[in-house]
């Protein structure tokens, strides 16, 4: 590598650890035109790729980067990343824990590991390799993954100690303030209000930064009592990024996911019988999977993505996020290769031999494809009270997830997509098989947990366990914005929470009652 060569790769990473990566690319390009044979510039561009979504194109310039220089590690670790994201999820996962097994491996490598096994739910080999990554290397971000993974496992305390050591290597870090208030009631005697108020101010032009500390001080102000100011936040964060919305694509989606129910449930893989608990978000999901996992024959899969992973591959399509032509297209693919696929990828990524339960609330718009490619699963559905649906959904920070839940940058978005919900799940309830979905409401769970959870377990084909009724002392892994409610005993204040936020929500409510999911006399 010439003098030259090496200057230019110098600034190609430092444009890209500066965000750049349009400069970065550039540079990183004229060194491969220059010296082809250099390693560190296909990792960059493979860097790059991964950023802008690109995993086909990443995994092209990583294994490039790996054949020039086969010790180095970094591109090694961005390749699990790339294959995650193009949808090789058993691949991944091998490739991440190959990384964490090699000697002398850097922060970086055991971190982007972590962050792969993660995605695959795999929390408990997760935390081993934060923590490592953490401990090897004092940076910011290291510290605060690992603070979410112990998080994650409902080891709060540690992960308190891990989001403070976070914001004493950079007391900007808007994550880690917002990990460390999520977990931790605020008070009107000791809250972080002050100190993210300061926080808010200094990054007050940068969207990104604002939307997460605006949701601290709404959790912050809520916890102490104040729903007007708690709105505030929420509307001041949230603004920047209500254009961003697709209507449209929310439309289309729910359009086809009608059209599916009207499949023939025909075919599919016999011999499994998974339990996939969908809905929308904060409806209890979290808690119904909780209450399903602590049996003694069922095991918990986390929030995966490999059904629809599997219905896009059988239908010959990219790896993406569920849409209407994945709807559409996958109606007229093989129904026992979608079933085949994705238990195998589950069997993979997580080695489970007998009934598992699958959260991902998305999953809800595949419920007919879910049905047709595993006859023999179960899905349960959870329903609750609408305005309590959206101003929770409105409340919470939720990571991206190509647009699916870009509706709740606006309250009265959030409305509106309720009421497009509850048509299709309408339409479902109507349509599919009801010995095979099933419809469960948040609200009958906290009134009746034994009730509902007889009722559920009858429905999965289980025998009633009481230690399905200490939901809160199940001890596998939680990665949602539930983590720390659902390990406590069962409580009742998230019920009817909407009324304590009138008038500020009264717009939203409006087109809850013209869409009939709610009636004006409950307004009064």
């Amino acid at each position: 590598m010439t003098p030259e060569i090496g200057a230019k790769l110098s600034a190609a990473a430092q444009r890209l650890a500066a965000g750049d990566r349009r400069a970065s690319r550039a540079l990183c390009e004229e060194i491969v035109r220059l010296a082809p044979d250099v390693s560190e510039a296909h990792y960059i561009l493979g860097e790059i790729a991964l950023q802008d979504g690109d995993a086909a194109g990443a995994l092209v310039h990583l294994d490039r980067s790996i054949g020039l220089k086969p010790e180095f590690a970094r591109p090694k670790a961005a390749r699990a990343r790339a294959l995650a994201g193009a949808g090789g999820a058993e691949e991944a996962v091998a490739a991440a824990r190959e990384l964490g097994r090699t000697v002398g491996a850097d922060a970086y490598t055991l971190d982007t590991a972590g962050v792969v096994l993660t995605g695959a739910g795999l929390h408990v080999e997760a935390v081993e390799l934060y923590a490592r990554a953490a401990k090897g290397a004092r940076w910011t971000g290291y510290w605060h993954n690992y603070a979410a993974a112990l998080q994650f496992l409902g080891r709060m305390e540690e992960a308190r100690s891990a989001y403070r050591e976070a914001l004493k290597l950079d007391e900007s870090n808007a994550l880690a303030w917002a990990g460390l208030v999520q977990i931790t009631k605020q008070t009107r005697e000791a809250n972080e209000i002050g100190r993210l108020t300061k926080l808010a101010e200094a990054v007050r032009g940068d969207a990104k930064r604002l939307h997460t500390v605006g949701h601290a001080m709404a959790k912050a102000y809520e916890d102490v009592g104040e729903g007007a100011q708690s709105l505030a936040w929420l509307e001041r964060a949230k603004a920047p990024w209500r254009g961003t919305y697709d209507a449209g694509a929310d439309a289309a989606r729910f359009d086809a996911a009608v059209r599916s129910a009207g499949m023939e449930l025909a075919g599919g893989l016999r011999g499994a019988r998974p339990i996939f608990v969908v809905g929308m978000p904060r409806t209890g999901t979290t808690l119904v999977e909780r209450i399903l996992t602590s049996h003694s024959e069922v095991e918990a899969a986390g929030e995966t993505n490999h059904f629809v992973a599997s219905m896009r591959r059988a239908a010959g399509m990219a790896r993406g996020v569920i849409t209407d032509q994945t709807i559409d297209t996958a109606a007229g693919a093989d129904s026992e290769a979608i079933g085949a696929g994705y238990m195998n990828a589950v069997r993979a990524t997580q080695g489970f031999a007998g009934r598992f339960v699958d959260k991902q609330p998305f999953n809800a718009f595949l419920a007919a494809h879910i049905l047709r490619a595993l006859p023999e699963a179960r899905v349960v559905a959870l329903r609750r009270h609408p305005a309590d649906v959206v101003l929770s959904s409105y409340r919470q920070e939720f990571a991206a997830v190509g647009g699916l839940l870009d509706y709740t940058f606006d309250l009265e978005a959030t409305a509106r997509y309720y009421v497009r919900f509850d048509a299709m799940m309408r339409v479902f309830a109507e349509r599919l098989p009801k010995d095979r979905f099933c419809e469960v409401a948040y609200e009958d769970v906290v009134s009746d947990l034994e009730g509902q959870t007889r009722r559920m377990l009858e429905f999965c084909g289980l025998g009633f366990e009481k230690a399905c009724l200490q939901f809160d002392k199940n001890a596998s892994p939680v990665a949602t914005a539930s983590a720390a409610q659902v390990r406590q005993p069962l409580y009742a204040s998230s019920v009817g929470r909407w009324t304590k936020y009138r008038p500020a929500i009264d717009p939203a409510l409006k087109v809850l009652v013209e869409g009939g999911v709610m009636t004006a006399s409950e307004l009064d």
